[in-house]
């Protein structure tokens, strides 16, 4: 059973759902911004926090066409966004562990590896690097747990990437279902596929990152864990009617809280596998279930006969299920209509 220790935390089938804030740049440059949404994804369960450490020209050739609605160039559109660097990153992360949440960002570059390196307990991998293999590498040389989106990746593909990884002496490995389309449909989340990704690959833990406008009950989240998603990943913001990166098929704090408190539901209710006697049960085992009585007056002396008995509640007698044992036997005494049977009553 694949297990990953993320920030001190165990991450897996069996244990508790890793919830991930997924920030990004959704604080727009806005320090105070950035510190509020660290604040509350903490208050409201999120075991984790992650942004997005990048710079525009490291990022996208000057040319690059965006494939979203947007006038702009793909460097132009995160150019807008792209205001944090070390320090201002050091500075959440610091903040983040005041707060007692673990502070995560995803890397686009080398330098943003190493920096982050100082702070991260692991390392996200954007779906769009799939095939970046030599970053993959790099990422891998740190020997900490990658968390890697899969969206819009063959099953190939994420071979060849896990195997990669595996070349530098670094197994542990998630593989996150994710559908790179902003926003995701509901009927195209294809949460099946994180069943699939569990066959495919056992020896990775599975999660979900989530582009799908957020349903008033945070059903799908719910859903994916149950179909075996360890880690949930969602994208974050203080304001779902902003305009911008990532803000309007994001989570706000409000859909966080319903999240985490539907997950802590879920999981307590999940309980054990091994079918077992429960404490609380025994009363109603005893009472609610069914004894053989007296279905007429039997006199003592008589055989017993299948007619003379029904059963009825209180369990405290004979079970219905030992009817033979009782039939055919000789009454010891005289046992009244309606009386429960009890071993001395017969001979």
């Amino acid at each position: 059973m694949a297990e990953l220790k993320i920030g001190g935390i165990t991450v897996g089938d069996g244990h508790p759902p890793f919830v991930i804030a997924e920030a990004g740049v959704n604080h727009e440059g806005d320090m105070s911004v950035a510190k509020r949404m660290i604040d509350l994804a903490a208050e409201n369960g999120a075991q984790a926090i992650k942004f997005q450490t990048y710079k525009a020209e490291r990022l996208a050739a000057k040319e690059s066409p965006a494939y979203w609605k947007t006038e702009k160039t793909q460097r132009d559109f995160f150019k807008m966004y792209d205001r944090f660097w070390r320090d201002e990153y050091l500075e959440l992360a610091e903040h983040a562990e005041k707060r007692g949440i673990i502070f995560l960002s995803t890397p686009f570059d080398e330098e943003a590896v190493d920096f982050l390196d100082e702070v991260v307990p692991a390392f996200k991998i954007a779906s769009a690097d799939m095939t970046n293999l030599p970053f993959l590498r790099y990422v891998a040389r740190k020997g900490k747990p990658m968390l890697i989106s899969t969206g819009a990746a063959t099953i190939e593909e994420i071979r060849r990437a896990l195997l990669t990884i595996e070349s530098e002496g670094n197994d542990q490995v998630a593989l996150l279902h994710c559908v790179l389309s902003y926003p995701t449909p509901h009927e195209l989340a294809n949460l099946r596929m994180i069943q699939g990704l569990k066959e495919q690959f056992p020896q990775a833990v599975i999660g979900y990152s989530d582009h799908t406008v957020p349903d008033p009950s945070m059903v799908l989240l719910v859903t994916a864990y149950l179909l075996g998603a360890s880690i949930l990943e969602k994208h974050y913001t203080l304001d779902k009617s902003l305009p911008g990166n990532d803000h309007y098929h994001a989570m706000d704090p409000d859909d966080l809280k319903r999240l985490t408190a539907n997950l802590r539901l879920i999981q307590e209710s999940l309980g054990q596998k091994d079918r077992k006697l429960l404490e609380c049960e025994m009363p109603a085992r005893q009472y609610a279930r069914r004894s053989l009585v007296a279905r007429v007056d039997i006199k003592k002396g008589q055989v017993i006969t299948e007619e003379m008995l029904t059963a009825k509640r209180p369990g405290t007698g004979i079970s219905p299920a030992e009817l033979y044992t009782v039939v055919g036997r000789q009454a010891a005494r005289d046992i009244p209509e309606d009386t429960v049977i009890r071993r001395e009553d017969f001979i």
